[in-house]
């Protein structure tokens, strides 16, 4: 169903694209935790872009809420689009940007798993860590608490499970 609702928006293919392969690395992350709502989270690793239908600025993570909470999704859906842009977003980081003003940091363990799938899909194509960090200290000004937050999700969603 969420597919067709991206293309229903008119969501260009490589994101449709891009929001499969989120899903199937957030299907593989929440291997490490049965407690997982796995229904929520595909659903909001399906939608988390669909924002960018109408725009690929910052902004298509706030937009995106409002498209799908059109189609009666829950805040629990609604808050995996809306809080899945890099490792989060500080509220002082969103008044910086011209969000509106409250915390984008991904809470639930669903939240969580899709910003950090999304970090490690560039496209359709797996990366690692240090290529997301790499990317950010190029296209960011002072990106050290966002890759701090960054190194986090990964300690607690994957590092921790390396050595099982």
């Amino acid at each position: 169903m969420e597919i067709e609702i991206l293309k229903k928006e008119k969501t260009p293919q490589n994101v449709i694209d891009h929001s499969i392969a989120v899903c199937k690395k957030a299907c593989e992350i929440a291997k490490n935790f049965p407690e997982a709502d796995l229904d929520i989270m595909q659903k909001g690793a399906l939608l988390h872009d669909i924002g960018r239908s109408r725009t690929h600025g910052i902004t298509h993570a706030v937009e995106g809420v409002e498209i799908a909470r059109g189609y009666g999704y829950g805040d629990d859906v609604l808050n995996i689009i809306e809080r899945h842009i890099g490792a989060g977003i500080t509220k002082k980081e969103a008044e910086e940007l011209n969000l509106f003003e409250k915390s984008y940091v991904p809470e639930t363990l669903e939240e969580k798993i899709v910003a950090h799938a999304d970090n490690l899909i560039s496209g359709t194509e797996e990366v690692d860590i240090d290529f997301v960090i790499k990317k950010w200290k190029s296209r960011m000004d002072n990106p050290e608490d966002n890759i701090k937050r960054l190194i986090k999700l990964d300690e607690e969603l994957i590092q921790a499970f390396k050595d099982e």
